[in-house]
């Protein structure tokens, strides 16, 4: 184009500020590089609430208004940045939680599921296998039975909750079909 103008423009609205005055900014259809960081620094208040208030009855529309983003851009934008969504990130540190509890072994599978905030002990349960590999009631009954194995109180906190943080379904230990 001979005008100086790139072909392909995007108008964008610029942080909280420009939010809240109503000032647009004209960018090109890449972001710049303080956008990019402010947008991480956006996503990483949204995986801090999520950590903080996990038991609460938390859902991306939720978040995303916190963030002042659509769901489909905080979605996407929160893959891209740690690789997975917002709600399988939320279900994973509830389930981690879960683990935590049934390990200490006073509350039943039922109250731990209403105890990290699901709703659903279905669904809760579904989850719970996909990540960990057994249903929440097995786990606690083996975790009673070799409470030595998965004892961690000689390692430090932050050492003991990556070695003992459930994976992702396509890492889980697949329970082997018998079929006849």
């Amino acid at each position: 184009m001979t005008s100086g103008v790139p072909d392909t423009c995007d108008v964008r609205i610029v942080g909280r500020q420009a939010r809240s005055r109503g000032t647009i900014a004209l960018m090109t259809g890449t972001p710049t590089d303080d956008q990019r960081l402010r947008d991480l620094a956006v996503l990483r208040r949204v995986r801090d609430r999520i950590d903080r208030e996990y038991a609460q009855p938390l859902d991306v529309e939720a978040l995303a208004r916190g963030a002042y983003m659509s769901a489909g851009h905080l979605s996407r934008e929160f893959r891209r940045a740690y690789g997975e969504s917002p709600y399988s990130y939320l279900m994973t540190r509830r389930i981690e939680r879960a683990m935590s509890l049934l390990r200490r072994g006073d509350l039943s599978a039922t109250e731990v599921c209403f105890a990290v905030g699901c709703s659903s002990l279905g669904t809760f349960s579904t989850r719970f296998r996909e990540l960990v590999g057994v249903p929440p009631s097995v786990f606690r009954r083996e975790a009673a039975t070799t409470s030595s194995a998965a004892d961690t109180s000689g390692i430090p906190a932050c050492v003991a909750r990556q070695a003992t943080r459930p994976i992702r379904n396509r890492e889980a230990r697949v329970a082997e079909s018998h079929l006849a």
